[in-house]
């Protein structure tokens, strides 16, 4: 099987780790502001059990696959993306894990594409619908004034970003959590240039409702109790939305970023999660 060093999708070019090799293949998909890198301490666990694991730099973070317009960032582009991966790695059935922006690629792919997903994994992010549930009957709302702010002129948060050498957002994210190279990383990402990362929130309106639906595919949901911008009301609530076979897991005094503070614990969730369901 030839190792992939990248993918394309309407004259796009995506940035790609691809393990190699001939096990089930697992894609691992990132959220904001990161890159693929941030799954480097759970990739090798996967490796070292068989599965040939996949990364993308995924639309906005990838140097050539950077569009203008936020409808091209409609989470329909999003789960379009990963399918032409699995189109050109040959996957017809492929087992998917994303985390953040990452896991509502996830759900959405598990909406739209059930026939191709073995197993869906979100780490953070719940159901779509959940989300919007929890907006009326919670704080989250609160939680989510970010998701809004992000809706201003990319130059006006571009500035906000770059100020005083990224110390702003550098003290925003490691209050949140994030620590190590994995901050600095995500500083330099968005000091440079935010606008991709940004088009994710504001390519929202364009997103197409039907991929609020259920899910049917086998999915594993990993909540965190110490993350700032979710809170528990939508993560309880997403089990009403999976019409599979569903795992609740709950992480305590974790963060937001799960894949860089629980490597150990989500690698083994993920390799029960992944053999419970071959491809």
């Amino acid at each position: 099987m030839v190792t992939l060093q990248g993918f394309q999708r309407d004259g796009l070019r995506f940035d790609l780790d691809d393990s190699g090799g001939d096990g089930d293949p697992v894609v691992l998909l990132h959220g904001f502001p990161q890159t693929r890198s941030s799954w480097h301490l759970v990739t090798p666990g996967l490796v070292e059990a068989g599965y040939r694991v996949l990364a993308p730099d995924q639309r906005g973070y990838s140097p050539g696959a950077r569009p203008p317009r936020r409808r091209d960032y409609a989470m329909q582009e999003l789960v379009a993306d990963v399918i032409a991966l699995a189109d050109e790695a040959g996957f017809g059935r492929f087992h998917v894990v994303g985390h953040d922006w990452g896991g509502a690629v996830a759900w959405g792919l598990g909406v739209a594409h059930p026939e191709r997903i073995a197993s869906l994994t979100s780490l953070s992010t719940p159901h779509p619908k959940a989300m919007r549930e929890a907006m009326l009957r919670s704080t989250q709302l609160l939680k989510s004034w970010y998701m809004l702010a992000f809706q201003l002129p990319t130059g006006f948060t571009q500035r906000l970003f770059s100020a005083k050498d990224g110390q702003r957002i550098r003290k925003s994210f490691g209050d949140a959590g994030l620590s190590g190279e994995s901050l600095e990383s995500s500083v330099r990402l968005l000091s440079a240039d935010a606008s991709g990362p940004l088009r994710w929130y504001q390519g929202v309106p364009f997103t197409s409702g039907k991929l609020n639906g259920p899910v049917s595919v086998p999915t594993m949901y990993v909540y965190s109790t110490a993350d700032v911008a979710l809170g528990p009301t939508a993560a309880d609530r997403t089990a009403a939305h999976v019409t599979g076979p569903y795992r609740y897991e709950v992480l305590d005094g974790i963060s937001h970023w799960i894949p860089e503070d629980a490597a150990p614990r989500i690698t083994q969730l993920l390799l029960e999660h992944l053999a419970a369901h071959p491809v």
